[in-house]
């Protein structure tokens, strides 16, 4: 069993658990239901820089990364940084995250955030929409087709964008269709974990154009976007490089200044 086979297992636990605990109409008449969502997609075409910033205390890979920060400072400093968006990790036991992240990333910033989760059931989005998300991650290692079309058509219904992610042809040859917003391909196996931006660059020329291309993971420096920029990315997820800094911030922003002035 890998690591992925056992967060999926744990996942469908908990969401069977939250629908007992939580009715789908207390998610609906939440403050922020009928809120008006912020374009991560738009702001990736329109940004010279496209960086998706992570707040991400842990991972089932490394121990704990940044203690000294609230999500809300966290989230402040990336806005200042610059960034397209940021990507708020919700999931508990193996990412110490969770969905009041989301919520305090929300009420401190105005631009988009991705709710980064293992979504298998439609009510996790309500979750997304419920506490400030804009846009939502679909895993296409962790669903059919079937499944990835009527999740991320139900995440439309609400005004969310998708962020589909792959990590082979395979996948992507799977999960391409008209309801996704981007495409985005995780340089890390989620098998293994380990990294490599060869999957990015491997993939690049396979994802249709009218989808937004995204590289996450093992991203750690200015060249390798530059790198990744010619193979038509236009979005980049960055989380552990950022989050194991003393200010997550201040290295986002020295980050994409030094993007800035690269020729």
């Amino acid at each position: 069993m890998t690591i992925l086979d056992k967060i999926i297992s744990d996942k469908k636990r908990e969401v069977t658990l939250k629908k007992q605990l939580i009715p789908v109409s207390q998610l609906e008449n939440s403050a922020l239901f009928g809120s008006q969502t912020h374009s991560l997609s738009k702001n990736l075409r329109n940004n010279l820089v496209g960086i998706i910033a992570e707040h991400k205390r842990r991972s089932p890979s490394k121990s704990l990364m940044n203690n000294n920060f609230s999500v809300e400072e966290v989230a402040i400093g990336y806005q200042n940084a610059g960034v397209s968006g940021i990507s708020v990790l919700t999931d508990g036991k193996y990412f110490g995250g969770s969905l009041d992240d989301l919520l305090f990333a929300r009420a401190s910033v105005n631009i988009p955030l991705l709710r980064k989760e293992f979504i298998i059931d439609e009510y996790q989005i309500l979750e997304a929409k419920a506490h400030g998300a804009d846009v939502i991650l679909l895993i296409a290692a962790i669903l059919t087709r079937t499944e990835i079309k009527q999740l991320s058509e139900f995440a439309h219904s609400l005004g969310l964008e998708v962020l589909l992610e792959v990590h082979n042809r395979k996948e992507l040859d799977k999960a391409v269709m008209p309801s996704l917003d981007m495409i985005g391909v995780n340089n890390r196996n989620l098998k293994t974990f380990e990294v490599g931006l060869e999957y990015s660059k491997e993939l690049a020329q396979h994802i249709p154009d009218e989808f937004i291309k995204v590289s996450e993971s093992g991203i750690s420096s200015t060249e390798a976007i530059i790198e990744l920029q010619q193979f038509g990315y236009q979005g980049f997820l960055i989380g552990e490089h950022f989050m194991k800094t003393e200010n997550p911030g201040i290295a986002a922003k020295s980050f994409i200044n030094a993007l800035l002035i690269k020729p």
